[in-house]
């Protein structure tokens, strides 16, 4: 696809952009070089310096960038605001922390004795430049997340940012570099997808990390594999959203729209599979239904919009295809299922409520991206956990229980990377994020996150 900002609220085309030459990406790769070479040396206290000057350039900048966001992949324009305050929360927590989470370890004296060592440690390095490919759909946020850590760590980063977001990754390349890293710490490539296996095999590239599609994820994990480079994978999801008869029903009904329709419904840690006990299934499914048909739906520009259009028109005929085989083999449409009227210039798509679906349908199996919810019901905790775990996907899952024996239960068993109790699933910086089986491996945030791109070097001292 082109670089170009595309307005999906209309269709129109705002700005397209050329890609860079062999020669710029080879000057962009000698930049990262040498940049990695100075900057591994700095200290955390210049490190913080400088990562808490981006992040008080972004919050002064935030309404700004929102605006940009929210034209290039059409984000309700609040939610925009609250990703880029999140993204500045973000980088001065790494700025606060990142010292004290790469500290040096030392194993007990008595525990190395044996191996002849007086004393023994473990240093975190920064291994290099880092490849970050990146998707539209949380466009600074998803960014941020590796750059604060990586940066705080002593590695550099060059962005390959989703084609239909330019003017963001262009705004994160040059928002470093006036917050005063030096020229080559952190950059933004314009190249197609297929320029990425050639930047990713560059000797100088040390290592990627990738969110989103499982195809995507797939093929920068091959061709780090053929290089023997390390991967961070955050791919897909299929979230679900468990509801036991002790819940608080209003609460999680409330709380499953917001989950479900949160960025207009794509969003990789979105709940997407709602499975509710039978005691409470029709309380439930009345309130959640509501709540839903309730949303507006509109220009994201406008205040009293909470979900604007999809990021594209093939995101929205995917969309369409699984709604469509699904009603097809008898599943019913408790709203929605369509694309509303009077707006047949933007890429919009109802708020839907899917029910009976089964284990033949597409839409059982494939991820929805976009504000389209499947709702099942389910006889007992036994079934819920094996309909949550009935996906190729285990990103989130989130549960609504007051018993604590079922909340052990799904704790042990749920196949996902988080289990979040009486509400909806949300990345921290304080909380590693990722997940398992088609979902990706690898985890960003938290100490986890910070040390995936570290060496973890072993000091031996010997008498």
């Amino acid at each position: 696809m082109p670089i170009a900002t595309v307005n999906p609220a209309d269709g129109s085309t705002v700005e397209t952009f050329e890609p860079l030459s062999a020669e710029e990406v080879e000057q962009r790769l000698a930049d990262a070089d040498a940049a990695f070479r100075g900057y591994r040396l700095t200290t955390f206290e210049e490190r913080t310096r400088l990562l808490n000057a981006a992040a008080d350039l972004l919050e002064r900048e935030a309404d700004g960038v929102a605006r940009v966001m929210t034209t290039e992949m059409g984000k309700p324009l609040v939610a925009a605001r609250a990703e880029a305050a999140k993204c500045v929360k973000a980088m001065r927590w790494y700025a606060r922390n990142a010292e004290e989470l790469l500290a040096p370890e030392y194993p007990a004296p008595e525990d190395v004795a044996d191996s002849g060592a007086v004393r023994a440690e473990v240093r975190y390095r920064p291994l290099g430049p880092v490849l970050a490919v990146m998707p539209w759909n949380f466009p600074l946020w998803q960014v941020v997340r590796f750059a604060a850590p990586a940066l705080m760590a002593g590695n550099v980063g060059l962005l390959k940012h989703a084609s239909n977001v330019p003017q963001t990754a262009l705004y994160l390349g040059d928002l470093f570099h006036r917050a005063g890293f030096a020229r080559g710490c952190f950059q933004t490539l314009l190249i197609s997808s297929g320029t990425v296996e050639a930047v990713l095999r560059d000797p100088r590239v040390v290592a990627a990390t990738l969110t989103g599609s499982e195809g995507a994820g797939r093929a920068v994990a091959s061709v780090a594999g053929d290089e023997i480079k390390k991967t961070v994978l955050e791919l897909g999801g299929s979230d679900p959203f468990i509801v036991l008869p002790s819940a608080d029903i209003e609460a999680a009904a409330r709380t499953a729209v917001t989950a479900r329709a949160q960025n207009n419904g794509q969003s990789c840690i979105a709940a997407k599979r709602f499975l509710v006990h039978t005691d409470v299934f029709d309380a439930f499914a009345e309130r959640f239904t509501s709540g839903m048909l309730g949303l507006t739906v509109g220009d994201p520009m406008e205040p009293g919009t909470d979900v604007g259009p999809l990021s594209g028109a093939q995101g929205r005929e995917d969309l369409e295809e699984l709604v469509t085989d699904a009603l097809a083999q008898g599943a019913q449409a408790l709203c929605g299922g369509r694309r509303p009227q009077g707006l047949e210039q933007g890429f919009y798509y109802e708020p839907t409520v899917l029910t009976g679906v089964t284990a033949q349908m597409r839409i059982h199996r494939e991820e929805t991206f976009g504000p389209v919810a499947t709702l099942y019901r389910v006889a007992d905790v036994e079934e819920a956990v094996t309909l949550a775990n009935d996906t190729p996907f285990g990103l989130s899952s989130n549960v609504w229980t007051q018993d604590e024996c079922e909340a052990d239960r799904f704790v042990q068993d749920l196949e996902a990377g988080g289990v979040f109790f009486n509400g909806m699933t949300a990345s921290h910086p304080a909380l590693p994020f990722g997940g398992v089986k088609r979902s990706g491996y690898g985890r960003e945030l938290a100490g986890h996150g910070i040390r995936e791109f570290c060496n973890a070097t072993t000091v031996w001292r010997g008498p």
